[in-house]
């Protein structure tokens, strides 16, 4: 009895831990226009990491309810947005380069 409390009580622990492990995952855009986009999350998955070769002008994201959450005009080429802000569930980001416009 003693042994099947204690592989339950791993299994309920082990689990819970597991489940929170994950922050964010990235479906990455495959479009030949978002080439020059890299576009990753960080080690810990809470950053978004933007870099390109040609200006980032503008990011914004909508989230599931088709609501701007992040909407920031710049001027850059190397972008680090903290995902902590936004909140959960689904999110499209939009980044505006000089000249173009991509979608993750």
């Amino acid at each position: 009895m003693k042994t099947f409390l204690l592989s339950l009580g791993l299994g309920i622990l082990s689990g819970s831990i597991d489940s929170q492990s994950v922050f964010a995952k990235i479906e990455k855009n495959r479009n030949s226009n978002a080439s020059s986009l890299f576009h990753e999350l960080n080690a810990t998955k809470d950053t978004l990491l933007l870099k390109s070769n040609t200006e980032i002008s503008h990011v914004y994201s909508i989230n599931s309810k088709y609501k701007r959450e992040l909407d920031v005009y710049l001027s850059e080429t190397d972008l680090k947005i903290p995902l902590t802000n936004l909140s959960k569930g689904k999110h499209v980001v939009v980044v505006d380069q000089t000249p173009k416009k991509s979608f993750l």
